[in-house]
């Protein structure tokens, strides 16, 4: 088990503001304290002994409550051993007892509630020990019971003002904790989505850029209006593709505001990059999606679909079927692509490349945060991804034509 620090951690004005408070503290009970004990040089240095221990547990109270509570109990032991009554000096204690509850340890914390009603009997005792051990002393028990009961409530109160401080700044500091975790969670959450982002955004275009390649290597001979197709094509993804990164680097450093994202009326032009690509995209719309789509629906169907049809450039060996069924308070997506040779001879069907299993994922997760889902695997010779999306409120009229309408 760790051993407790001694010292707490202060801020040097923290600290310069407690010495300075026990300075003066120190510099008011001096006088007075040498005027009531006199101004004998015996009687003189054992004051000013006391009135500078207690200045000192004044002083540390924040610092080390501990050593503050060890002072204030040498200072009062002093006190009493040479005989002095209780005076101004004494308010020290106060001060410590409540440094004990709001700054200590647990186990000074709990000193500090012992100190309080030890240092209440030890008091009564100081001042009316003598007079009880004697005959007649019957008298004098309200009067010592009273003095017990006020400087255990004064004491006490000391003591339970510091533990509600205590119990304040604990919560203060459980609120910060959890606004930091929250501000975490959220800039985790962002992390994620931005990698998300560039996961598909990179992927896909880099997808259309090496099928371009591939096009304009074979057709450089025979073809060259192709490969100066193929070139434009390349040069245009490449350009969308850096735009994007650069929109989401910016988000990442927090220098730009949330870039436009893409939204169903921009799949028209996802298709076209792919049909570029030399696949042949079949796009059947029934019906016709709502009216009103949340931003956030249009923006995972998006994503889902432009991740599929990436997997398709890089691994399909055919055209790419996109179904999508719009029902009043769901979306039903279907994409399907024969694949090309096994990655993996297993002697069974072929079976996905990492980067497809790693984009699954991505879909899944981007599925998951709209309160949908995504399953996907062979089916046959074809790579089937079935995907559903919930879309809050009741059918509408119409959407933007560039959302899908039915394409051969």
């Amino acid at each position: 088990m760790k051993r407790p620090a001694i010292f707490r951690e202060l801020l040097p004005y923290q600290v310069a503001t407690d010495v300075t408070v026990a300075g003066v503290f120190g510099l008011v009970c001096l006088p007075i304290e040498l005027t009531g004990a006199g101004w004998a040089p015996e009687a003189a240095l054992t004051t000013v002994i006391m009135c500078l221990l207690f200045a000192s547990a004044l002083a540390v109270r924040r610092l080390s409550p501990l050593l503050a509570l060890g002072a204030a109990w040498i200072a009062a032991i002093a006190q009493m051993l040479l005989l002095r009554p209780p005076s101004f000096v004494d308010v020290a204690i106060f001060a410590v007892l409540y440094a004990t509850a709001a700054y200590g340890t647990v186990v000074v914390y709990w000193l500090g509630f012992a100190s309080a009603i030890v240092g209440a009997t030890v008091i009564t005792g100081y001042l009316f020990g003598a007079q009880l051990l004697s005959v007649d002393s019957w008298s004098l028990l309200p009067l010592a019971a009273a003095v017990l009961v006020a400087a255990g409530f004064a004491l006490l109160l000391a003591w339970t003002v510091g533990a509600l401080v205590r119990t304040s700044l604990r919560a203060q500091r459980t609120q910060r904790e959890r606004e930091r975790a929250e501000r975490e969670r959220i800039e985790e959450q962002e992390r994620g989505r931005i990698a998300r982002d560039m996961h598909d955004v990179v992927g896909h275009s880099l997808a259309v850029i090496i099928a371009q390649a591939d096009g304009a290597r074979y057709a450089a001979d025979t073809e060259p209006r192709a490969a100066q197709d193929a070139l434009a094509t390349i040069s245009t993804a490449a350009r969308s593709a850096l735009a994007d990164v650069r929109l989401l680097l910016a988000q990442l450093r927090h220098s730009e505001g949330r870039a436009p994202q893409p939204m169903l009326n921009d799949l028209e032009g996802l298709y076209a990059q792919v049909r570029a690509a030399g696949l042949a995209v079949r796009v059947d719309v029934e019906p016709m999606p709502p009216a009103t789509v949340p931003a956030a629906v249009q923006l995972a169907v998006y994503r889902v679909l432009q991740e599929a049809l990436t997997n398709a450039i890089r691994h399909g060996n055919g055209d790419i079927d996109v179904t999508m069924r719009w029902l009043p308070d769901r979306l039903h997506l279907w994409v399907s692509n024969p694949v090309g040779p096994p990655t993996v001879d297993d002697g069974a069907h072929p079976t996905e490349p990492i980067e497809v299993r790693h984009g699954i994922v991505g879909m899944r997760e981007r599925a998951r945060l709209v309160g949908g889902a995504v399953e996907a695997g062979m089916v046959g010779e074809a790579w089937i991804l079935r995907a559903t999306f919930p879309i809050p409120g009741g059918p509408g009229t119409g959407m933007a034509a560039g959302a899908g309408a039915t394409a051969v």
